[in-house]
């Protein structure tokens, strides 16, 4: 159903010689995949649990996540970085759209994108960088997809996956279940087809958990850690809308994935939700609520930002901004003194002619 006749569309039977290219481009991926489960697997049961239990493997998908979204956390961090960025050049990419409003012109139009590709390459920054999490997590999603989908195949013909997923192991996986009638590699509309009431519910529950994590992790990005200038933009906007669209998406995956692969996502939802509120806790965007928070939290315990950002004793902070008080109340003081010589001096030139 769904993907899974997509993913399958892909491939070539196997005695008609042809090239399978989706196959080519996730067998890496796949191979990893399986490498990471069977590691889980193997700390799992070497620590006692049962290795045909579902929940073992549950787990081992768990490890999965865990593997996944460590290898990641750097383009995460750029993620935010970019994110902010962005925020910042938000005034004056609208001074760009405002210069060219309503020129429809060819030259217009490439002058619009010169000066915007300009200002994306002096701040550093790109709108693609605050994507490169997902570009990199969703081959290895549908890797595990097309590993799970395999493990029913692979089963019935008594053979291992492409890597360290053995037959044995194969077999141990397509046979795992939870509460005695639950397949890993079922779909909500298999179980709803089998009539499987335990498998109903327990997808429909893993899915709407998933809605309601992306709500609340939209949430906490557009409540709490926006400045008053990026509320004010077109692309706040678009936040706003994304943050009741998006999580209607995983109505889709719960009706098409199977379950292994919507634990994964459930899991991954919920480090996603977590990993964002320590982010906006610990770095929330300048000027945004989550920032005041966070100031007013250090000030209770006597520190404060400086000026590079770093936290350090109020008193310090208190220092540097008396010390930048003075040197601007002395620039006032040294401003007449200056003027004063140029005026003689434009006066005794005017006199002369």
């Amino acid at each position: 159903m769904g993907l899974d006749l997509l993913l399958a569309s892909t491939q070539a039977p196997a005695d008609s010689g042809g090239f399978d290219f989706l196959g080519a481009i996730l067998w890496p991926l796949k191979w990893a995949v399986e490498l990471i489960l069977v590691a889980w697997h193997w700390v799992l049961t070497a620590a006692g649990m049962p290795a045909a239990a579902g929940l073992t493997w549950v787990l081992s998908i768990v490890g999965l996540v865990i593997v996944v979204r460590a290898a990641v956390f750097p383009l995460f961090v750029k993620q935010i970085k970019s994110q902010r960025k962005m925020m910042e050049i938000a005034p004056e990419l609208r001074k760009v759209q405002e210069k060219y409003k309503g020129k429809k012109d060819q030259l217009s139009r490439e002058a619009m994108s010169r000066e915007t590709m300009a200002l994306y390459k002096k701040h550093g920054t790109t709108p693609m960088s605050s994507c490169l999490p997902l570009l990199v997590q969703m081959p290895i999603f549908f890797a595990l997809f097309s590993v799970l989908r395999d493990v029913g195949m692979h089963a019935r013909d008594g053979i291992g996956g492409v890597g360290m997923l053995s037959a044995e192991l194969t077999k141990e996986f397509y046979d795992a279940t939870l509460f005695g009638t639950v397949s890993l590699h079922e779909t909500l509309g298999e179980a709803w087809e089998d009539q499987n009431v335990t498998a109903i519910v327990l997808l429909a529950i893993l899915v709407v958990l998933m809605i309601v994590s992306q709500f609340f992790t939209q949430l906490q990005i557009i409540s709490k850690n926006l400045s008053p200038e990026a509320k004010t933009g077109q692309a706040y906007q678009m936040q706003k809308i994304m943050l009741y669209v998006l999580p209607l998406g995983f109505i889709f995956s719960g009706v098409f994935f199977p379950l292994g692969v919507v634990i994964y996502w459930f899991v991954s939802n919920l480090w996603t939700m977590g990993q964002q509120f320590l982010v906006i806790r610990e770095m929330p965007t300048p000027g945004s609520e989550a920032a005041k928070a966070r100031e007013e939290r250090l000030a209770r315990k006597g520190k404060a930002i400086n000026a590079q950002g770093k936290i350090v004793p109020i008193e310090v902070v208190q220092a540097e901004e008396q010390r930048k008080l003075e040197e601007m109340e002395k620039a006032k003081a040294e401003a007449p003194k200056r003027e004063q010589p140029m005026s003689k001096k434009r006066a005794k030139k005017k006199g002369s002619n």
